[in-house]
């Protein structure tokens, strides 16, 4: 899911009204407890500034009084103070296109701003590990919404999707009996899925959760079965980028976001800003 999309769902559901549906939301863990990371040593790290963007919300964004904020910004903060460094912690935020630039220009040692970890990427970035990523969901009328295994309840079922999207080649690929049916425009799929002309809606969770909880869902629908992932469509998933050249900077980052992840703190954060569980 591209950023654009991500800050539309956002403030759609935002603006059409976000709600909470009763029920427990789940926080995703992709750390293992049992792996033992070394804790870092940034003590000579005379800074550590954070890059970043303002028109990626729920992530990042300025706030009413026009203050930076977002779960960016609140998992910098924890990942400074897991690091022992919240004195040298600075973030700053700048438009998109000059983020590569001023990393490597040293304006900064940490890009938190959404860039795919990709091939490419790899080639100038270090990357930590991933500490979000957007599972694959299906969304179905709420009264005929089922379980899984989905596999045979699906079968000869109309599944709407987005044309074109990885989420089509993966509901090809892993739902071969169902009755794709795809769009171009995503509150389309919506539409014909409150009008019950869809058995279901094949696309990104988070996406989902937002329609989800804002008023123009009606509480039509909810999600059905569980998250897929799947990196060969969907990507891995959102990591902190810095210099190729300081792999260290990355790996303290790997230690202080299991640190966050197990001691709570993530799950705190991610019930903050998503409500409803893209798990």
């Amino acid at each position: 899911m591209n950023r654009s999309a991500i800050a539309i769902a956002f403030l759609a559901a935002v603006f059409l009204g976000w709600s909470l549906p009763a029920g427990r939301a789940d926080a995703p863990i992709f750390w293992d407890n049992k792996e033992r990371l070394p804790k870092p040593d940034l003590s000579t790290l005379p800074r550590l500034r954070f890059l970043t963007t303002t028109d990626f919300p729920p992530f990042n964004y300025l706030d009413r009084e026009q203050r930076l904020s977002g779960f960016h910004v609140d998992l910098v903060r924890a990942i400074c103070t897991e690091l022992g460094i919240s004195d040298k912690c600075e973030i700053q935020a700048m438009p998109w296109e000059q983020l590569g630039d001023a990393l490597q220009r040293g304006r900064g040692e940490a890009i938190i701003a959404g860039i795919a970890v990709t091939e490419e990427a790899r080639a100038k970035y270090a990357f930590s590990r991933p500490y979000l990523q957007f599972p694959a969901r299906f969304m179905m009328p709420r009264t005929n919404a089922t379980t899984e295994p989905l596999y045979a309840k699906l079968q000869g079922e109309r599944i709407g999707v987005i044309a074109g999207s990885g989420h089509e080649q993966m509901l090809r690929a892993y739902f071969p009996d169902v009755k794709v049916v795809t769009y171009t425009r995503q509150e389309w799929m919506y539409d014909d899925l409150k009008a019950g002309k869809l058995a279901g809606a094949f696309g990104d969770g988070m996406r989902f959760a937002f329609w989800l909880a804002g008023s123009d869902a009606s509480g039509c629908c909810r999600f059905a079965g569980g998250p897929y992932l799947a990196p060969e469509y969907l990507g891995t998933g959102l990591a902190i980028a810095t210099d190729i050249g300081k792999p260290e900077i990355a790996a303290a980052f790997d230690y202080a976001l299991q640190q966050i992840v197990l001691k709570g703190r993530f799950a705190e954060l991610y019930l903050r800003y998503f409500p409803v569980s893209f798990y």
